[in-house]
């Protein structure tokens, strides 16, 4: 009679035992699958990637970026990360940004890396476009114009032209797009350079998109609210521009789009992700505890707060998510 009860006795205990780790392995199941649910962000970081001389370590950047790309695929391979990213047999858009002129533009030393990479990927020379507005801000860039079909192509709207017909969305009425982004760009990679802006308060992801507008000026109002948003949701940006590789490796906190020196500091970082408005909301968190560090008040405060982020979120725009909790943030 006592065996019995003991042997009950047991098999209760282990039934609680393996009840207890069955909750735990589906906890952590469910875990996973909510972490997967969440929009990526990758921070990767190289405090030495400037020399003593300021100049950019090319081999450092592109660790950099080789490591960034990893964490976010989870490839340790460098070209078989990039192969999950971009097409083969297409054209890659690559939209730099060199508004700031040569202090505070997208850094040729990145932009090279990622060439390097795509053709490694299998990604022809001749299908890579690196572009900006034009000649003026790709040569602050530190790039040449080249148009040499056979070559990594660089050149601007200015060269290509605008389509004729307007498109609208929203606040956007009527704008002509660039013909690089709607007649030859199969896929976008956007590589912006992170700045403070006097008006709507971040630039960043979403705000690099004014370089494929022929008018950006007249988008401006309201701080750019809501006109970054619905300028992102037109049909051939929304779906061409997929992935961000934000060049954060230095950045100015206060007074830019333009380059001010004694604002310009160097996170040393690049921040990638498939979704510009988690990305956005990360480079912002990052502007905001820079400006906390030197004693600068918020953006909010200076009443230039990147609002265009939260609304992108929205129902209405639905471009991702500005929601920490809806972030999976991984600072490498």
């Amino acid at each position: 009679m006592n065996s019995r009860r003991d042997f009950l006795k047991t098999t209760a205990t282990g039934a609680l035992v393996l009840g207890a780790q069955s909750k735990l392995g589906l906890a952590a199941m469910l875990d996973k699958k909510a972490e997967a649910a969440k929009s990526k962000v990758v921070v990767a970081r190289d405090a030495a990637l400037h020399g003593s001389d300021g100049a950019l370590d090319e081999k450092r950047v592109q660790a950099l970026l080789d490591r960034a790309l990893a964490s976010y695929t989870g490839h340790d391979k460098p070209v078989e990360a990039w192969k999950l990213i971009v097409p083969v047999g297409k054209v890659i858009g690559i939209k730099v940004n060199g508004l700031g002129g040569k202090g505070i533009s997208t850094h040729a030393t990145l932009v090279m890396a990622v060439c390097e990479r795509l053709q490694q990927a299998g990604v022809k020379p001749g299908e890579i476009i690196v572009w900006d507005r034009n000649a003026r801000d790709i040569q602050a860039c530190g790039l040449t114009i080249s148009t040499d079909p056979s070559r990594v192509r660089v050149f601007g709207n200015d060269l290509a032209g605008y389509e004729e017909q307007g498109v609208a969305f929203g606040s956007v009425a009527n704008v002509k797009l660039a013909k690089i982004l709607t007649r030859e760009c199969a896929m976008v990679i956007n590589l912006p350079i992170l700045k403070d802006h006097e008006m709507a308060g971040v630039t960043f992801s979403m705000k690099n998109m004014y370089g494929v507008v022929e008018k950006p000026n007249e988008l401006h109002a309201g701080g750019c609210n809501p006109a970054v948003a619905d300028l992102n949701c037109i049909p051939a940006i929304r779906e061409k521009v997929r992935f961000t590789i934000g060049d954060a490796m230095s950045s100015v906190y206060n007074g830019g789009p333009g380059f001010h020196p004694e604002h310009l500091w160097q996170p040393n970082a690049l921040i990638v992700g498939e979704d510009r408005v988690a990305v956005d909301h990360t480079a912002w968190q990052m502007i905001e505890r820079k400006r906390a560090e030197v004693g600068m008040p918020t953006l909010e405060t200076a009443k230039r707060p990147p609002r265009y982020i939260a609304t992108a979120a929205d129902q209405a725009h639905n471009l991702g998510v500005n929601d920490p909790q809806r972030i999976h943030l991984m600072e490498v």
